[in-house]
């Protein structure tokens, strides 16, 4: 999804937000997934928990498979698309919790070895914006 809301407008990530009270992770997944990307999915495993210390939130990614590939962008998207790896905007991700947690799949599955993945994210310095990943 290319974001159409602030912070970083106009940048990639992946379907994601807050979860709603009364609801569980994966029915806030699927519904911020429907909601950013007009997409049904059938939710699979946690795949990813990373802390995000400077920011005081910690972001749980699932696995999951689309439905159908009848998707689109919702309000807070400016466009949605599928990516082969090879194709991914690397520099153009919003988020270092996207661009880890892309990676992280990429390798794991290049080895047929998907497996909860967990770890740190930390900020170094804001100006330049740099963070240090520490995955356990």
């Amino acid at each position: 999804c290319r974001r159409a809301i602030e912070p970083r407008y106009g940048l990639w990530t992946l379907p994601a937000g807050f979860m709603e009270n009364g609801e569980t992770a994966q029915q806030g997944a699927a519904r911020e997934t429907w909601e950013e990307a007009q997409a049904r999915v059938e939710m699979g495993e946690l795949y990813t928990l990373f802390n995000l210390p400077h920011i005081d939130q910690v972001y749980l990614l699932f696995l999951s498979r689309l439905q159908s590939l009848d998707f689109g962008p919702g309000s807070e998207s400016l466009e949605v698309a599928l990516f082969d790896e090879s194709e991914i905007p690397w520099d153009e991700l919003a988020f270092p919790v996207v661009k880890e947690t892309l990676k992280l799949f990429f390798a794991d599955r290049s080895t047929d070895s998907l497996r909860l993945r967990s770890g740190s994210i930390l900020r170094v310095s804001e100006h330049p914006r740099r963070y240090r990943t520490e995955v356990f």
